[in-house]
């Protein structure tokens, strides 16, 4: 969370808590340590892995597997790779600064400096790519979709962000989301909507990822600088949730007539925009809207729309009171008991029903009742306690020497990480405490395999498609 965020929200609970790719489950770090919880119920949650001991920073699962990413207070600037199930240590990297954000997918692993970052292949995290002399990132803002496109802002000034495509390491397309800095930013599950929001958080943007395009706007609310938490799109990217430091969370529709027309709108202007690097279309836009949008409000409005807008003129400015009129409002809501703290929020199946899930950094989970047929208020339904351990619940700590201070550095050499050794391994003389690249690359694919194989597959083999190495010349 950036300067700006922490002293707009002013309270903190000790956690942090952030969910998975499809929100199955969620990780909670504080500072002594962290913990992984699945999400298969209502009434319960359940403890899978709890670490202890060490102030964490950053705990980022990668799905349902038993790959997690780890940053630590002690060591800022260095990313661990673990296998929590076994309790190793697979390797680690060390950057030249501390990282702000790690974000993962089934191909890549990427890593988000204040100026720079690094994409590995996370089958084997080989270094493939670096993005550096980026424009001050003090909050690590990043998001990396499934089919591994990768967006950043490339402005500290103005609301501009730079879509690349992490799994052909090129450039794609260039977005002037908003005229003020962006605070929060987040791909559709399936990749192709990303969402958008500014210091300012009154307004919420969704663009199409296919050429920049504006899909919708949508008005959070008229009190400017709120602080935006979180920006999560639903799992059928139906639907996108953002939380703020006020009482109120919204819940915001998408139409799908909306996505077909942004995608066919201005193809010319794409093209030309992708082999420049710029979206044009967005140029202008503020957060009261474009010229364009007011001139088809002006030419569309109604009688009553006409009323209602003389009306409000009297007290504000035409401009602003055209737009607000024509930004989509929210569909459905939440009334929290408490102003000022962080919660991550996200809509998913729990259950085979639909859930809001809100994670709060004072520790807690708290599920709602959301009725995706009419909207309206959303009832609270259950709060789960996630501060301390649970009763009944193997607990498991990643071990590694703390004597052995080697590195995987990425700008200098290739060091083995300490971790357990193999049975082979010391047949072959290898120390008890090195791994060879086949038994690192070895736990990697077993790490970021789902536990459970049945003979129905749980994913879409297009949406994850068999993941080959990539060499970067």
């Amino acid at each position: 969370m950036s300067d700006t965020n922490q002293k707009c929200f002013g309270k903190t609970g000790g956690f942090s808590i952030n969910f998975n790719q499809d929100y199955t489950s969620l990780s909670v770090v504080s500072k002594q340590g962290y913990r992984l919880f699945s999400l298969s119920s209502v009434d319960r949650v359940d403890e899978i892995f709890c670490s202890h001991d060490e102030d964490i920073r950053i705990a980022e699962r990668l799905f349902s597997s038993s790959l997690v990413a780890v940053v630590t207070a002690s060591e800022p600037h260095k990313l661990k790779v673990c296998h929590f199930k076994k309790g190793t240590e697979i390797c680690n990297y060390s950057y030249p600064k501390d990282i702000l954000s790690v974000k993962l997918n089934r191909s890549r692993l990427v890593v988000c400096l204040e100026d720079s970052i690094y994409i590995h292949n996370i089958r084997d995290m080989r270094l493939l790519h670096s993005i550096k002399n980026m424009a001050p990132n003090a909050a690590g803002l990043c998001t990396l979709s499934l089919s591994s496109h990768l967006a950043y802002p490339i402005s500290s000034t103005a609301g501009e962000l730079q879509i690349f495509d992490a799994g052909n390491l090129t450039s794609r397309l260039k977005i002037k989301a908003h005229d003020s800095q962006l605070s929060a930013m987040n791909f559709s599950f399936n990749g192709t909507l990303l969402a958008t929001a500014s210091e300012k958080g009154t307004v919420i943007r969704v663009f199409c990822v296919k050429n920049g395009q504006r899909v919708h706007e949508f008005r959070r609310g008229l009190k400017r600088h709120v602080s935006i938490g979180s920006l999560n799109f639903s799992i059928c990217a139906s639907y996108v949730v953002a939380s703020s430091n006020t009482e109120t969370v919204h819940i915001f529709r998408i139409d799908p007539k909306s996505i077909e027309q942004a995608e066919r709108r201005n193809c010319i202007d794409a093209a030309t925009a992708t082999n420049t690097g710029t979206s044009n279309n967005n140029e202008g836009d503020s957060e009261t809207g474009s010229d364009s949008d007011k001139a088809d409000d002006a030419s569309n409005g109604g009688w009553g729309m006409s009323f209602l807008t003389k009306a409000v003129s009297a007290y504000f400015p035409t401009n602003v009171v055209t737009d607000v009129f024509s930004q989509d409002r929210a569909y459905a809501t939440v009334q929290l008991a408490e102003a000022g703290l962080r919660y991550e929020c996200v809509i998913a199946k729990v259950e085979k029903e639909t859930r809001l899930l809100l994670a709060c950094e004072d520790g807690f989970l708290y599920m709602y009742d959301f009725d995706d047929s009419k909207g309206g208020e959303c009832k609270l339904i259950r709060a789960h306690d996630l501060r301390l351990p649970l009763h009944g619940i193997t607990e498991v700590d990643i071990g590694g020497n703390e004597n052995d201070t080697s590195v995987l550095n990425v700008s200098m050499t290739n060091s083995m990480m300490p971790a357990p050794g193999t049975y082979a391994g010391v047949l072959k003389g290898r120390p008890g405490d090195r791994m060879s690249d086949s038994d690192r690359c070895r736990d990697l694919r077993e790490a970021v395999e789902y536990p459970i194989k049945s003979t129905i597959p749980l994913y879409d083999e297009m949406q994850f498609p068999p993941v080959t190495p990539i060499t970067v010349e």
